[in-house]
């Protein structure tokens, strides 16, 4: 029998690697002559380059100016000539104590410094996941680290940050353009929030990074000058553009220079092999920390099952926690479910015995699934 065993990360407690190899166990206790496959994904968010490491990535280690200007060491992943950048690294929300200031302040330098690291040592293409960040300043600082020129009406130079886009006058992107010339740019996302609106990033993710309602009027007020002045400097207008606020807006910067917004579960799935795996497979199974509405919308879970349901395989999941009902987890395909709390006796518990936990868990599943014992 062959199964794939393809989780995303259990985030606060497993990465997918882990969940991957307590998932794995969870099998073999049932079926010692298993074949298993392990497949960890991820969907562009935390973890991508966990994941990238697993199968074979090379980490490279950078210095880089933090989301409010304090260096922070970060890192990146090449895998086939081709580079793969958290934002999350430079300018991740851990990096800073969420408050009404931060989220004015914060930028996104440091990423523009790893994409320029990556492609100065010989990157034939970037790939750039945009999730968890503390900052909303429409990817200014990241072209800023890359060599664009960001001038108020005075001819002086802009400071960093979401705040301060509402100062920009005039953008030139000749370095940019120069820096990125031949080079493949990616932009990895499970989000397809415009730049601007009532759906955008200010006003979406605002909160999460310290943003109170005057600051997401603020916000969204520069996120605007800045995407006229992109029109100004001869790119497409990016505020409409699907995925575009991602990242606080770093996804839509990229796009203005055209590269491609992509679903992140879909590019990694490529690259690490579950797309190969799960066709032909007796079983797939997945599992995240929790399970639930959010996870439909372009999560890695849910895109395992969706690909296992077009192969014919049946699929099932353990989660820390489902909060989904039974119709609309069998919707999605997913033919059994286990989740942690169900043997964790509280949710700290679930947290701090994780990979026990989801071992038997998936034991369960498994036992459930060959031979009808519901355990």
């Amino acid at each position: 029998m062959r199964v794939v065993v393809a989780p995303d990360k259990f985030k606060g407690s497993l990465t997918a690697v882990e969940a991957a190899e307590a998932m794995a166990a969870g099998v073999h206790d049932v079926l010692p002559d298993a074949h298993v496959d392990r497949c960890p994904v991820a969907d562009g968010g935390e973890g991508t380059l966990d994941v990238l490491l697993s199968v074979g990535g090379r980490r490279v280690d950078v210095r880089v100016c933090g989301p409010l200007s304090d260096p922070v060491e970060a890192y990146y992943v090449v895998l086939d000539d081709w580079a793969y950048v958290e934002s999350a690294r430079a300018c991740g929300i851990e990096h800073v104590t969420p408050t009404r200031h931060t989220a004015l302040r914060s930028h996104t330098y440091g990423v523009g410094e790893l994409l320029r690291h990556a492609i100065d040592n010989g990157a034939r293409g970037v790939v750039l996941t945009v999730g968890g960040t503390a900052s909303t300043d429409g990817g200014a600082g990241m072209l800023q680290a890359l060599g664009a020129t960001i001038l108020d009406a005075d001819g002086a130079a802009v400071d960093r940050g979401g705040e301060a886009l509402n100062s920009v006058a005039t953008v030139d992107l000749t370095e940019v353009r120069r820096v990125l010339d031949g080079v493949a740019v990616r932009v990895a996302t499970d989000v397809t929030n415009p730049l601007l609106g009532p759906h955008g990033a200010a006003p979406v993710f605002g909160p999460q990074k310290g943003a109170g309602p005057e600051e997401i009027r603020t916000l969204e007020s520069g996120l605007r000058t800045w995407a006229q002045a992109l029109i100004r400097a001869g790119v497409r207008d990016i505020a409409p553009l699907p995925g575009a606020g991602a990242g606080g807006g770093v996804a839509g910067a990229l796009a203005a220079l055209g590269a491609t917004v992509e679903s992140g579960f879909d590019l990694i799935a490529a690259v690490t092999g579950v797309d190969r795996a799960i066709p032909g497979a007796d079983l797939a199974l997945t599992g995240e920390g929790s399970f639930d509405s959010q996870s439909l919308a372009g999560k890695a879970p849910a895109g395992v099952a969706d690909r296992a349901r077009r192969s014919g395989t049946p699929v099932a999941i353990v989660a820390g926690r489902i909060a989904l009902s039974a119709a609309e987890l069998s919707d999605v395909g997913i033919t059994a479910w286990r989740s942690l709390l169900d043997r964790a006796a509280t949710p700290d518990d679930a947290l701090h015995r994780a990979a026990p936990l989801l071992r038997a868990a998936t034991a369960d599943v498994v036992r459930f699934l060959t031979d009808g014992d519901q355990g």
